[in-house]
């Protein structure tokens, strides 16, 4: 393992992101608290391991989601399905799940997801970093970005599937005790260059995005484009 300082976020390089990211989960829902998923293959395999380590999750954990897509629970593209799968269906106790629904359509589902979140601090958000720069489904340039009020909103389809989406805001985030990016691959290196290492802009909103603490976790090939560890 390899770990810096980079612009005030603590960089870990690791054979085995999934692994480091299913410590954190697994740590944060020892206690009460709350805890925001993501989507993604990397994000799955972490709950896999979370299940598979420590399959007894607190009552009065609460799991919430960055963002989804506006389709049914059951549809192969929703994040909460991909969440069911991997991890609440390999447990044998059970958090209490705060799904976005998307069945509603995105304006519906992002208004009724925003007075649930009233309140609420998220201890952990574990979100990822797209090729394009976005974290959650907050896409460059997107005029959620500059939300200040809502704690979710409904956003533009976004990368494909091109299907609309909600999204929590970036106030959500930045109250977060703690934000952990997860990135792997070679094709996520320029992207989490940008994220990480270049000054802020709302063409990469993962660089916008921050908690009150915040770890990157990256593979080796998507770490190498950040200054200093080309030869970690």
């Amino acid at each position: 393992m390899t770990i810096r300082s980079l612009a005030g976020v603590a960089i870990h390089v690791v054979e085995n992101p999934a692994r480091l990211a299913a410590g954190w989960l697994i740590h944060v829902a020892s206690s009460p608290g709350h805890i925001a998923l993501s989507g993604g293959s990397t994000p799955g395999r972490a709950y896999e391991l979370a299940a598979a380590l420590h399959p007894d999750w607190r009552p009065d954990v609460h799991l919430w989601f960055g963002d989804d897509r506006a389709v049914p629970p059951g549809d192969e593209r929703s994040n909460y399905r991909l969440a069911k799968e991997t991890l609440l269906d390999r447990l044998t106790l059970q958090p209490q799940v705060h799904r976005i629904r998307g069945e509603l359509g995105a304006e519906e589902a992002a208004a009724l997801y925003d007075g649930e979140l009233r309140d609420v601090t998220l201890d952990l958000a574990l979100n990822g970093i797209g090729t394009d720069g976005h974290t959650a489904s907050l896409f460059p340039g997107s005029p959620a970005l500059a939300e200040r009020q809502r704690r979710a909103v409904a956003a533009d389809p976004g990368l494909e599937p091109f299907v609309p989406r909600v999204t929590l805001t970036p106030p959500v985030f930045a109250q977060a005790r703690l934000l952990i990016y997860l990135v792997t691959g070679e094709a996520k290196a320029e992207a989490a260059r940008r994220a990480l290492a270049a000054a802020p802009s709302p063409e990469t909103p993962a660089s916008l995005v921050r908690g009150r603490e915040t770890i990157a976790i990256l593979d080796r090939a998507a770490a190498s484009q950040l200054p200093g560890f080309t030869d970690s």
